[in-house]
């Protein structure tokens, strides 16, 4: 990789600040990065890129003989290819320009990796500052001889100082993750992005079953009350302390606004404190990873399904981290219209369960209901229309004093439900040309739907991957598997950061 370093100006800045936002929690602005750039008398600031594209950044402070390292900051999916080792080799150049013989800097008394990388270049120990990143997260005081400072090839650093972002250490990082996007209460610990050492989940069904769904307020102050708790049995099955983590991660969308705040102002409350780096996932990538939970092996491309209480969306996953939406659904996701079906049937929330162990002893082709959008040319769904036709059945049957088969019902909704999913999942993964479908959400666990399409798919060669029941409804061990993706490229989230109730998947 040829890594070409340049003076920084004011057009790399949109840039520049970017990366800054998702490498440090406590971010420095386009102003004052404008400021440094004006005081070029006794700084150097410089950008690393390649073919145009900016790999990462640092900066150098003179004042009399003695230069300190400001900033070296990398773009997540270029560490470790040398772009930090060609930075620092600029700043000690411009260092001795200005007239220092000596080099300093702090670093994160736990970021080993950037420790080693230093050492390999000729610095050394040389103090501690107590508690320089916020309450018990320590800054080491590394410096050596500008003269003796050389990278020589050495290891880059993932990040400087100032950075927040830990390296991995060999694959087994050790991440807490908190999860509170509806009406559970969750937090887990995994090592290595696979190895689940707990998964605690506080649910809150009992409390919002009495209303026939979920009641937001109720949620919110539900999640208050539980998730110190939560996180505190997760960390304590998993025999850890904060102190052993090196990163936390939280969904921060998409959801109930008021239910995921209580979670990203708990989780960056925590970074702070300890000093670890947050990252922020989207709940619904975390259902797509849980797929990865049982069988490690599942990469893209991929299709996902992703079908929930909230959410009924065919995804296309060319690699990890990018996704494109094919449909999604434009009324009711096919949870909520199973909970809406249960209300009206007297069977209690949440319906999915209900109608699905109902569904086992019917007649799934007893009531001829709508398939709505079977035939559409899309990958769109509705299924309003199907569950105001099964309302519909119910109050014409009991209206005409006939009585009903619940299981004949239920099984026939089911069908209605499953075959149009089954149908735009099949032609989704052939049209694309995939080798896997992963199936996700809480209705990803309904044995209908996963027979069906695993018989589908089967047929054509295709893989299905479904997660452990466990697994598919909403748990902080997804969220766990995605955090350690996302904080292993790098992505970070900010201390202004908010949760997005709207969040998008691509």
């Amino acid at each position: 990789m040829t890594v070409d370093v340049r003076e920084m100006d004011y057009a790399d800045l949109d840039g520049v600040v970017a990366l800054e936002e998702v490498t440090f929690s406590e971010a420095w602005s386009r102003r004052t990065f404008a400021d440094e750039l004006a005081r070029a008398r006794t700084r150097g600031w410089y950008v690393a890129e390649e073919d145009g594209a900016l790999l990462g950044y640092g900066g150098v402070m003179v004042i009399d003989d003695e230069a300190h390292i400001m900033n070296i900051a990398v773009r997540g999916d270029r560490r470790r290819e040398g772009v930090a080792s060609a930075l620092l080799d600029v700043l000690a150049g411009r260092a001795r320009e200005l007239g220092a013989d000596r080099l300093t800097l702090e670093v994160r008394a736990e970021n080993e990796a950037a420790i080693q990388f230093y050492r390999s270049v000729g610095m050394q120990l040389a103090g501690e500052r107590r508690s320089y990143y916020g309450p018990g997260a320590h800054a080491l005081i590394m410096g050596a001889a500008i003269d003796d400072v050389g990278t020589g090839g050495g290891v880059p650093a993932e990040s400087s100082h100032v950075a927040e972002a830990q390296e991995s250490r060999s694959g087994a990082e050790l991440i807490l993750a908190i999860e509170t996007s509806c009406d559970e209460t969750a937090a887990a610990v995994m090592r290595g992005g696979t190895e689940l050492l707990s998964n605690v989940v506080a649910s809150q069904v009992d409390f919002h079953a009495r209303f026939g769904g979920v009641v937001p307020e109720i949620a919110s102050r539900k999640h208050t009350e539980a998730i110190v708790g939560v996180v505190d049995e997760a960390l304590a099955r998993a025999n850890v302390t904060f102190a052993d983590l090196d990163a936390i991660a939280v969904t921060y969308g998409p959801g109930l606004i008021g239910a995921l705040v209580v979670g990203v102002a708990y989780a960056k409350g925590l970074s702070f404190s300890t000093g670890l780096p947050l990252v922020g996932d989207n709940h619904l990538e975390g259902h797509i990873f849980a797929a990865a939970l049982a069988e490690p092996d599942i990469a893209p491309p991929l299709v996902a399904l992703v079908v929930s209480g909230g959410h009924t969306s065919l995804v296309h996953v060319p690699e990890w981290g990018v996704y494109h939406t094919l449909g999604q659904t434009l009324d009711d996701a096919a949870g909520e219209a199973f909970d809406k079906v249960a209300k009206v049937l007297g069977l209690g929330y949440p319906g999915g369960p209900v109608i699905s162990k109902l569904a086992e002893e019917g007649d799934p082709t007893a009531i001829d209901f709508p398939r709505a959008m079977m035939h559409s040319g899309d990958y769109r769904f509705s299924l309003s229309g199907l569950k105001t036709a099964v309302i519909n059945h119910i109050r014409n049957e009991r209206e005409a004093g006939r009585e009903m088969s619940l299981p004949d019902l239920a099984a026939s909704f089911q069908a209605a439900v499953v075959d149009v999913q089954v149908a735009k999942t099949v032609r989704a993964a052939v049209e694309l040309g995939v080798g896997t479908v992963c199936l996700a959400g809480g209705v990803a666990a309904n044995p209908s739907l996963r027979e069906g399409l695993r018989t589908a798919l089967a047929e054509r060669g295709i893989r299905l991957s479904v997660p452990p029941f466990a697994f598919c409804t909403d748990n902080a061990a997804m969220i766990a598997a995605a955090g350690t993706w996302r904080f292993r490229r790098g992505d970070r989230l900010g201390p202004a950061a908010e949760a997005v109730a709207d969040l998008s998947l691509a």
